[in-house]
């Protein structure tokens, strides 16, 4: 016995007007280009179609609140979780406009780059014509280096890349704690290829350097302390801003860099350079974040505040871990470059830094 038919249902038919009908309509429904933002140049880049917006929030589209949140209370990207404020966060772009695909492209590249230089020396056996104060140099400092990288990419940037109230911002602190990642592998590698080819290279002096040299002490110091900020924004700032500056770039640029070469090394350079051209690369986006929150009508006088006091903290702090380190500059057999010259250089690159974002000048560094 079949079931019953069920019963048909009529509904009323609905008409509208022309005019009805077009306002129904999405106003983008036809366009092949997102119009929920205003690019910064003409058309949208790329970065932009595929990061702009991608993290919303209350202010703009979620017209009923975070559609999730944390236990504790605050809704998807509290913008409480720094001191610092905004009219606008939104208003950050990378100037690297670096998103996924740029990620591995670089990337790829610069791990290529280095790959084939270590090849090189291994093969052409350039090892074996250092001389020992530069060995001992290398094993000791670049090592200890190699500690405070890899502290920054996991325990730094690593830590607040999710943090930041926008996704704009949060893709830009994660590259930069891939960089450091990469960085921090490129020289540990490096460490394992000379602990290989030279008898006399002792490859795990860099862990007692780390823990109990004397010159290093006040630069892990810095690092542990820079892993207990918890307001993301500080901690961006005083890592790229000031640490970096005036320890990070004073060991690798004003040091390594400039005297490699006289001690017959042309290899460290390679390897230690991609890691300051990230820095640079990092260094550009922190420059616009940080000079957007300078400059912000509402907020920015506010801003500049309470960046002199993260500095009044910090720039002492980082001066102290770069006076200790001077002994190291009389360890290499070849030297081109006092540690007065390198340290004035430092200070004033990160001088013209706080120039760039508008930020006062602290007094530490005109003495």
């Amino acid at each position: 016995m079949s079931a019953p038919a069920a019963p048909k249902r009529s509904f009323p038919s609905i008409e509208f007007t022309d005019a009805e009908a077009g306002a129904l309509e999405f106003p983008s429904s036809r366009s092949r280009k997102y119009s929920y933002f205003e690019p910064a140049k003409k058309r949208a880049t790329m970065y932009e179609d595929v990061t702009v917006d991608v993290q919303p929030d209350p202010a703009r589209y979620l017209t009923q609140g975070w559609i999730y949140g944390f236990g504790d209370g605050p809704g998807g990207y509290p913008q409480e979780w720094t001191s610092a404020k905004s009219s606008n966060w939104h208003a950050f772009l990378d100037p690297n406009e670096e998103w996924e695909q740029t990620i591995f492209r670089n990337n790829s590249a610069v791990v290529h780059q280095v790959e084939l230089c270590l090849s090189n020396a291994k093969r052409a056996h350039a090892y074996q014509g250092w001389n020992r104060p530069w060995l001992r140099f290398i094993e000791r400092n670049l090592g200890a280096w190699m500690h405070a990288e890899n502290g920054l990419a996991l325990h730094v940037f690593a830590s607040i890349q999710r943090s930041g109230p926008t996704n704009m911002i949060n893709t830009a602190v994660a590259v930069n704690a891939a960089h450091k990642m990469r960085s921090a592998q490129d020289l540990a590698l490096f460490n394992l290829d000379l602990d290989d080819e030279v008898d006399a290279f002792d490859g795990g002096a860099h862990v007692d350097v780390w823990r109990n040299a004397p010159e290093w002490q006040p630069t892990r110091e810095a690092v542990e302390r820079l892993t207990a900020i918890g307001d993301w924004c500080k901690l961006l700032f005083v890592t790229n801003i000031v640490f970096e500056q005036l320890v990070g770039s004073l060991f690798r640029t004003e040091l390594v860099m400039q005297v490699s070469a006289r001690n017959g090394d042309y290899i460290t350079p390679t390897i230690v350079g991609t890691g300051e051209h990230d820095y640079s690369r990092d260094l550009g986006y922190t420059r616009n974040l940080f000079r957007m929150l300078s400059r912000d009508e509402e907020f920015g006088e506010s801003n500049r505040a309470q960046f002199a006091e993260w500095m009044a903290e910090w720039v002492p702090r980082c001066l102290d871990a770069a006076n200790a380190l001077q002994p190291i500059w009389s360890q290499p057999a070849e030297q081109s470059v006092t540690f007065a010259t390198s340290l004035d250089n430092a200070k004033a690159k990160f001088t013209e830094v706080l120039e760039s974002i508008e930020v006062p000048v602290p007094e530490e560094l005109t003495k």
